[in-house]
């Protein structure tokens, strides 16, 4: 068998650093074997003076990466889950999810204070209408702003006072090891993660034997089970960027609760779903608890 396996990534810091720490420990469990990188830009990378919703929405951050896949260009591509859109393209597969890190948004402002103190007319940037409509229930004073770019990008906007803040994912902060820039996490209370925000997902072609069963030992069933519920009701809503959407959920003993929240693009109609069910006991089950909260989300 081929002892090589090439994997598809963007060329950002961030899709570097979470691609290499997953590959570390795909080589620790199989010694021998020999990892390539093929990067691919992105259009959501080539990109970036517009929000994704004018462009057509995160599947713009994975669709060249799986055309290099299906031509063989690569074996394997490691996503941010939240980027890859409900449905893939045929016949790839997402086969294996691994422990998911904080899901968690963090606020990160230029002087300090917390999203509570900021004072009116605060200029809040995020390229998120999930986090803009969230927020802006909360503190509707504030304006909120359009902003793109890698990380750096966008807290170096906030430190030279473009944004009076910005909110990012705390799993993209603690990946690059710029968690100390955060000022506060922000509870699930507060902005409800996007779906599958803090975990990441590797997709290979569907027959590839081979590559499944290297990457089988890395599986975390827990947060396989999890995503897919989230994902179960983003298929359900057929949610995309151009939709305000989250969901989260979370083991509570022998339960799963799931959350979700849904809005219209402008903003307006913000709705709530919480459900608890058993805890799944397969990813299909996983999925179609997360269909019905997503079908009750979307006739709320």
């Amino acid at each position: 068998m081929p002892n090589t396996i090439t994997v598809a990534t963007r060329k950002s810091a961030l899709a570097l650093a979470q691609c290499r720490a997953w590959l570390r420990e795909l080589v620790a469990l199989h010694p021998g074997l020999e990892v390539a990188e093929h990067h691919v830009t992105t259009t959501g990378d080539r990109i970036v003076d517009r929000s994704l919703a004018d462009i057509g929405g995160k599947g713009l951050f994975v669709k060249e990466i799986e055309e290099a896949i299906l031509a063989g260009e690569a074996d394997i591509a490691v996503h941010s889950l939240k980027d890859v859109p409900p449905t893939l393209l045929s016949p790839l597969v997402l086969s294996c999810f691994p422990k998911r890190e904080d899901p968690r948004d963090v606020m990160v402002t230029r002087d300090g204070r917390l999203f509570a103190e900021l004072p009116p007319k605060s200029r809040v940037g995020t390229s998120s209408l999930r986090r803009m409509v969230q927020l802006k229930a909360l503190r509707p004073e504030l304006d909120y702003v359009p902003i793109r770019g890698n990380v750096d990008t966008r807290l170096k906007k906030c430190a030279e006072g473009v944004v009076d803040a910005v909110v990012l994912a705390r799993a993209g902060l603690v990946r690059l090891g710029l968690e100390q820039h955060a000022t506060e996490t922000l509870t699930t209370d507060q902005c409800l993660p996007a779906v599958g925000q803090g975990a990441l997902a590797i997709e290979q072609r569907a027959d590839d034997t081979r590559v499944l069963e290297l990457l089988r030992p890395l599986q975390h069933l827990e947060t396989a089970i999890a995503v897919h519920a989230e994902r179960g009701v983003m298929f359900a809503i057929e949610g995309n960027c151009q939709t305000p959407v989250a969901a989260y959920a979370e083991r509570a003993g022998d339960a799963m609760r799931l959350r979700a929240m849904l809005a219209e693009p402008d903003g307006s109609r913000l709705r709530r779903v919480e459900q608890s069910s058993s805890w799944p006991a397969s990813l299909d089950e996983a999925f179609a608890f997360g269909q019905r909260v997503g079908a009750m989300l979307k006739s709320a």
